[in-house]
């Protein structure tokens, strides 16, 4: 009878219950049913295939986007006890023959491959012969050929399914209505997959959004509120990374610098240094993200404004993947909103794509600029209702608004007698009643809208402009060197048929910010300090990254519980049997300040389970009747085997305890009463 997909959770990953929504989708992809899942970044998407992949038969091959990702999961994977193995290019000969001689002998569970590697012929007879009973797909947005992570060689999925003619489950976290539907026609064209649409929220990660004001000082404040932890600072530009990424370590930071044009093998070193070192900064461009398996990953702040909410959702969600608090930053200013319309005005798209990149860029502007809980409008856009969430800026301090419509009219009204010509810096020169020369030679000094806004200062008049920008209601215009120009949105407000409220501009500091969330109280910070060292030291031991020991998580509530033996340990979320095994006594001496007594192999077996205390009831039993009930009858003893078979097993009868190995005759006739008499009191 094959074990339950919960008792696997437990020994194998060790967790006692799933994240919401996983049990479903394990239940779909374990019968067998063609399955596409969207599920938040963090969400758990992993451990539903994995999971499935050691409860049914034959080997599960898993197509993966990055070499380090595959890295990541396999060596995961065998740290819990699990036959997985890769091939990438990444392998030495060594590791290759290995899982060639593992598949030969059907020794492997799962399989992670490349898609570059289905275009060989090679490959595909390999996976015929193999016994593929199941093909998981991880990145299936990678499929979308307009997504800005497409990969060619996703498209030859398909080809491989039909190929292998069996079942198919494919995820993401980034999947809006038109990348599934791309996501079903390449990947599932003769069939109807089963669609699970999970929740996007991360209620771990705190939403922070800040007007740019000295952007080098505010990362830097930023970071330094976070010091010693692990985070990512992104950057529209690759120069700006590298002057960024010297900044921090000239603040006495740990931070790299990582971008395209970087050497292979450079990146390479930085990849590896961030998987293994658990307070390094990476400063990246968008090329650094996909593919990073890191669960303890504290915080993620972008330098400049994204390209698109998609985008956004997707970079912030690599921080606290373990479900322990994360915080994150984005700034944003009116430079940002031109780039981003400029390059989507610049690209060779069709109109339609254009359109619809606009429409994604207005999103996250409206997130940028909102003036309620920043998650419900996160939320919205991903088609999901909630209440405010008490975790992002605008819940921990409410902005105050002001009637703005006066001034939006006045801002419009200046475009329009300019011919939509000029830039911000010049409009405000006009309402401000600022005559400077470029004003006065082009006679904009006689314009009714001079002067009409010097009851408001330039400052104020740039926010105005910034939040008109996000809100849509005016575009820089690349034909006119980026010239603003007003849209559709702004015609109701110019001719009085509608009123906007603005944001109060708040510039501020990262010091002005709500505190950062600490991981654990103050008492229990000395703990999990201490756990974290030992991690540190077993991973360079083991040379693996620290969260492949443990994950902050699971440090965190041990700091919190203090288990005080391996039957508590192993009830700590994340300690699953090998693991307890591997590393249960050394943290637990951390806890406890000595190491635990030593327990039979079999009894270890049971830790933090029920059968683990009955054991010990029965192994106490019988040693009192080794020689009888007087204590004079020749020796008998039962072995360890079989009083953890009786504990697990549970017998009822004489009849059901003789079935169990080890209970001969003599045995039943000492033991027997007495044992299920401890049994019945359980």
């Amino acid at each position: 009878m094959p074990e339950p997909k919960e008792a696997v959770l437990r020994r194998v990953f060790g967790f006692d219950a799933f994240r919401p929504g996983q049990a479903e989708i394990v239940e779909a992809v374990m019968a067998g049913r063609d399955t596409l899942a969207i599920m938040p970044t963090g969400g758990g998407k992993s451990l539903c295939f994995q999971l499935p992949a050691l409860c049914r038969g034959g080997l599960t091959v898993v197509i993966s986007p990055l070499i380090a990702l595959m890295r990541d999961q396999v060596r995961g994977l065998q740290e819990l006890g699990v036959a997985a193995g890769a091939l990438t290019s990444g392998n030495t000969e060594a590791e290759t023959e290995a899982v060639h001689h593992a598949l030969a002998r059907g020794a492997l569970k799962l399989l992670y491959l490349a898609p570059e590697r289905l275009a060989s012929l090679g490959t595909m007879d390999m996976l015929r012969r193999a016994g593929v009973g199941l093909i998981a797909v991880d990145e299936a947005h990678c499929v979308s050929q307009w997504g800005h992570d497409f990969r060619p060689d996703y498209l030859r999925i398909g080809e491989l399914r039909s190929t292998l003619d069996v079942p198919l489950a494919a995820f993401t976290a980034t999947a809006d209505a038109e990348t599934r539907a791309e996501i079903i026609k390449r990947l599932f064209a003769h069939s109807s997959p089963q669609i699970f649409l999970r929740g996007f929220d991360r209620p771990n990660i705190t939403l922070n959004f800040t007007v740019k004001n000295r952007p080098r000082e505010q990362i830097l404040a930023y970071a330094q509120a976070q010091k010693g932890q692990s985070g990512i600072v992104y950057c529209g530009t690759r120069a700006r990374t590298q002057a960024l990424a010297q900044g921090l370590r000239e603040a006495g930071h740990n931070a790299r610098a990582y971008h395209g044009g970087m050497e292979a093998d450079e990146r390479r070193a930085v990849e590896e240094l961030f998987q293994r070192e658990d307070d390094l900064i990476v400063v990246a461009t968008v090329a650094f993200g996909m593919g990073v398996d890191k669960p303890d990953i504290r915080w993620v702040a972008h330098a400049d404004l994204p390209k698109s909410i998609e985008g956004y959702y997707q970079e912030i969600g690599r921080a606290g993947r373990d479900g322990a608090p994360a915080d994150t930053l984005t700034l944003y200013g009116p430079d940002d909103i031109r780039l981003r319309r400029a390059q989507i005005d610049e690209s060779p798209a069709p109109l339609e794509r254009k359109q619809a990149d606009h429409a994604r860029l207005n999103a996250l502007l409206g997130l940028a600029e909102a003036t309620a809980c920043r998650r419900q409008v996160l939320l919205s856009y991903f088609g999901e209702v909630s209440a405010p969430c008490g975790n992002c800026d605008l819940c921990a301090s409410p902005v105050r608004l002001f009637d703005a419509t006066t001034p939006v009219r006045k801002a419009l009204s200046a475009i329009l007698r300019t011919g939509e010509s000029f830039g911000a810096g010049h409009l405000i020169d006009i309402l401000t009643g600022k005559a400077t020369p470029k004003v006065r030679d082009r006679g904009h000094d006689a314009l009714p809208t001079f002067a009409a806004g010097c009851d408001m200062s330039a400052a104020r008049w740039q926010a105005v402009f910034r939040q008109m920008m996000g809100r849509d209601l005016i575009r820089p215009d690349p034909e006119r060197h980026g010239a603003l120009r007003m849209t559709e949105a702004a015609r109701p407000i110019l001719r009085g048929e509608a009123e906007i409220h603005l944001r109060e501009d708040t510039i501020t500091s990262a010091q002005d910010r709500p505190a950062v969330r600490a991981l654990v109280a103050d008492e229990d910070a000395p703990l999990l300090s201490a756990l974290k060292a030992k991690r540190r030291a077993l991973a360079e031991a083991a040379r693996v990254p620290a969260y492949v020991i443990f994950t902050d998580r699971t440090l965190i509530e041990m700091a919190e519980t203090r288990p005080d033996s391996l039957d508590a340990m192993a009830r700590v979320s994340g300690v699953g049997a090998t693991k307890l095994e591997r590393y249960g006594p050394e943290f637990l001496a951390v806890i406890t300040g000595a190491a635990p007594m030593p327990a039979h192999p079999q009894r270890r077996k049971l830790a933090g389970r029920a059968a683990g205390t009955l054991y010990d009831a029965l192994f106490d039993l019988a040693q009192g009747l080794e020689r009888g009930a007087a204590g004079g009858d020749k020796l008998l003893t039962l072995s360890p085997a079989t009083l953890r078979s009786i504990a697990e097993r549970r017998p009822t009868t004489l009849a059901d305890l003789a079935q169990i190995r080890g209970m001969d005759g003599a045995r039943l006739e000492r033991f027997g009463a007495a044992l299920l008499e401890q049994l019945q009191m359980e």
